[in-house]
């Protein structure tokens, strides 16, 4: 027990010792960073001081040939020195990112007034356009018209255009006069005091000013020109496909007007067959309801003098079959005899007459 107890004590100092020389490597390996850093400013600096003095030459740094130790005032002035290095460094990256965001911001304000007005112009264009080709009261709106009408508006564009570049141009030729004009003054010195000349400094940055405005809005002009035309090549596209399939619904439409028609047709047919037929369902109904079953023993006398008159029918034309054939027999007999005697022949009528048996 006494052995593990203090082979745990000797692990634990070990430990402890470990943790120890890895805080005094941290704070070796940070003094050696810092004095890397300023030794490369030291040597960058001396040699950009030795090719200003002698160029081409190359300069040798001397390395000691042992080791020496930096006091505490040398680390202090290597510290101050990496800290003045670091602010100036940090001090530059901070302005290279603020211009940077600057830019960033300037872009995006552009791109803010750039949207700001394509959706100015879509709303306009949905306006005018859009809403009317939606109103079934406008649907006679063509193409043309509406070609026309983004042709008028990029005119408008361009007008516009062209007025800011002649503004631009007359406040060209104003500044250059101005500049001539002051050029003149400070050579000449006539009457011009330092107050006249700030005056006329401010002034001149005003106009610089506005005209870099200008400018600006130049080049905005003629990027929404050309998104525009872009917007226009679209909408042209758009406009054609939508009139083929407004064609293609015409001849649809016509197609099933065509249909409606012969199905009201074949309803007005059904209609006064329904009709004829509600008529005759009427009649029948009444026949129906006045309709009246005869009692038992007489449809059983009727059924029975039925069956008599028929079969008195079926023994009448038997008798009328017999006398028939009778007929043919004495008339046949009678010709004979008629031929014999030298006379004409009788019609069998005539013969069944003077026989007198025509009428059995």
């Amino acid at each position: 027990m006494a052995a593990n107890s203090k082979t745990d004590m000797d692990q634990n100092q070990l430990v402890e010792l470990v943790k120890h020389l890895k805080r005094s490597n941290a704070a070796l390996q940070a003094e050696i960073d810092m004095c890397e850093r300023y030794a490369e400013t030291f040597f960058e600096t001396a040699s950009e001081m030795e090719m200003a003095t002698s160029p081409g030459r190359k300069t040798k740094v001397r390395t000691p040939e042992r080791q020496q130790l930096l006091t505490l005032k040398q680390k202090c002035d290597v510290a101050q020195s990496v800290l003045k290095q670091m602010t100036k460094d940090l001090k530059r990256a901070k302005d290279h990112s603020e211009r940077e965001l600057d830019n960033y911001k300037a872009t995006l304000e552009e791109a803010d007034i750039h949207l700001a007005e394509v959706k100015k112009e879509c709303c306009q264009f949905d306006h005018d356009i859009c809403k009317a080709l939606r109103d079934k009261k406008c649907l006679t709106m063509t193409a043309e018209k509406v070609i026309r009408y983004i042709e008028d508006k990029i005119r408008a564009k361009e007008n516009l255009i062209e007025k800011l570049h002649r503004k631009n141009t007359a406040l060209l030729e104003h500044k250059k006069k101005l500049q001539v004009k002051l050029q003149q003054q400070e050579e000449m010195c006539e009457g011009l005091t330092v107050l006249d000349l700030e005056q006329l400094k401010l002034e001149n940055l005003k106009t610089r000013k506005r005209l870099d405005e200008l400018n600006l809005e130049h080049l905005d002009l003629k990027l929404l020109a050309a998104n525009t035309f872009q917007a226009l090549n679209s909408n042209k596209k758009k406009l054609l496909t939508l009139k083929h399939e407004s064609d293609v619904l015409s001849s649809d439409i016509a197609l099933r007007m065509k249909l409606l028609v012969k199905i009201e047709d074949e309803t007005k047919q059904a209609e006064e067959e329904r009709n004829k037929a509600e008529a005759l369902n009427g009649k029948l109904r009444g026949q129906l309801a006045s309709y009246h079953v005869p009692h038992v023993l007489q449809y059983i006398k009727v059924k029975e003098s039925h069956s008599q008159l028929q079969k008195s029918v079926k023994e009448w034309e038997r008798k009328v079959e017999i006398a028939e054939m009778a007929l043919k027999t004495y008339t046949k007999s009678w010709d004979k005899l008629r031929i014999a005697a030298g006379a004409r022949p009788v019609p069998a009528r005539h013969a069944a007459i003077d026989s007198g048996l025509y009428g059995f």
